[in-house]
């Protein structure tokens, strides 16, 4: 007989991520298959929240991320493109990243939007397809995060009214995230963290299921 779970999964995740689109489905079948949910909480990418980050990675870090991105993408048979555009400007050559990045933010805030709307996992997932699978182009434009919206369950002009009318509620709420994931005990995503423990990583995705199904009696 199984036993209730212990928790939710928290889950700290970013639109620029290529690592959390990877990681969603998959969460989202571990929360289908055990009746865990998952509390997605959306942060700013990483180098919003730390204005050093590319400044002190090692040089060959980012040629092997391009690689085992799309090799890991391959290997679930998940399509796989970088956005067009990057919701992060910066100059490809030098890593200079601009003062400001409104198209970063206004995901942020959309995803803080549609979480508090009841539908921020499925939100998450419906855009970061439109980001990440490569069918679309230019997804700032048109109905493209209109019709992702309206994929998840959730009214486009509600959600649009809210990110318009209160941008410091929701900066605030990425930044109380951000505050929570180094809490937490990391910086990166996709981190989850389930019943004390954290992982970061989707590579971590077979831990954390087994940590899951140990938790509540499944295994």
């Amino acid at each position: 007989m199984s036993k209730e779970p212990v928790s939710n999964i928290t889950l700290f995740w970013s639109f620029r991520s290529p690592y959390s689109y990877l990681a969603l489905p998959r969460l989202q079948a571990l929360s289908e298959s055990t009746g865990v949910g998952v509390d997605i909480r959306v942060v700013h990418p990483n180098i919003m929240r730390n204005a050093n980050y590319f400044k002190t990675m090692n040089p060959l870090a980012r040629p092997y991320f391009m690689r085992d991105t799309q090799r890991y993408a391959a290997f679930l048979g998940m399509p796989f493109r970088r956005p067009v555009p990057d919701p992060i400007t910066q100059d490809p050559v030098t890593l200079e990243v601009a003062p400001h990045q409104p198209l970063a933010r206004w995901l942020g805030h959309l995803g803080i939007a549609a979480k508090e709307a009841g539908g921020g996992l499925a939100f998450c997932a419906a855009v970061s397809r439109l980001l990440w699978d490569g069918s679309v182009d230019q997804w700032h434009e048109g109905d493209h995060l209109q019709n992702a919206c309206h994929r998840a369950g959730l009214d486009w002009s509600t959600l649009l009214a809210q990110v318009t009318e209160n941008p410091d509620h929701h900066e605030q709420q990425l930044k109380a995230n951000a505050d929570a994931l180094t809490a937490a005990g990391h910086w990166g995503v996709p981190t989850m963290v389930y019943a004390g423990e954290t992982f970061f990583g989707q590579d971590r995705m077979d831990v954390l299921g087994w940590h899951v199904k140990q938790s509540i009696g499944s295994v």
